[in-house]
């Protein structure tokens, strides 16, 4: 298993179970056990499913697990793998079955991982325009899907407060609706202190799910 997304994992999973008074050590054992298993990858989703339908309070976390496991297959399973698999019809089968799965957070974590592997600082600014192009008029859609962290870039130089009261704005049926803060949030402090984060989860709408994501973020650019 990928030690960033162990980190990760273990993160979110312990500061949800923290903030909702729950008990994290049988979901987070059962979760580890399916990222380190040598099953193929759509038994790994199936299995990773039956963790969350057996433990149901952690449900809002279900796909961002799904993004940290798509994430350690390209970081480890993939290796295990014939050299061409990303480009093999096995591989595009099951993209298109996994299409409406995970959020938005493969993509940061896609990034901090090509930031890691190049030795780049991550930037708010580079993530949008030098990732996800959302200049480039055949990248649209990620315009749109993005479009509120565009528009709200000055945020980063504010503070968690500021960034909060922008998030009230954003629309429940938007992609980035329980991702902005956190993202927003990561950008404002890459590496906040224990007092910081204190401050991040006070100003969350949702704190249980919010404060698990920045965990989430922030321990896997650790």
């Amino acid at each position: 298993m990928d030690k960033k997304v162990k980190k990760a994992l273990e993160a979110s999973i312990n500061s949800y179970a923290k903030s909702e008074g729950l008990e994290a050590n049988n979901v987070l054992t059962a979760l580890l056990d399916v990222f380190e298993s040598d099953a193929p990858f759509m038994d790994k989703v199936a299995n990773l499913d039956t963790v969350f339908d057996d433990e149901q309070r952690f449900e809002e976390l279900r796909e961002y697990a799904f993004d940290l496991l798509m994430i350690n297959f390209f970081a480890v399973d993939v290796e295990k793998l014939e050299e061409d698999y990303l480009d093999s019809e096995e591989w595009e089968a099951i993209e298109e079955e996994t299409i409406d799965r995970g959020s938005e957070m493969l993509n940061i974590l896609l990034y901090l991982r090509e930031c890691d592997d190049e030795d780049i600082e991550p930037s708010l600014e580079d993530f949008l325009k030098e990732f996800l192009l959302v200049e480039e008029d055949e990248f649209q859609d990620e315009y749109r899907i993005y479009e509120d962290l565009i528009a709200n870039q000055i945020l980063i130089d504010s503070d968690f407060e500021a960034a909060a009261e922008v998030t009230k704005t954003i629309a429940e049926d938007e992609e980035l609706f329980d991702l902005f803060y956190p993202i927003i949030g990561f950008f404002i402090d890459q590496n906040p202190s224990a007092e910081q984060l204190k401050e991040f989860e006070a100003h969350a709408a949702n704190k249980s799910l919010n404060t698990a994501l920045y965990q989430l973020i922030i321990n896997f650019n650790k």
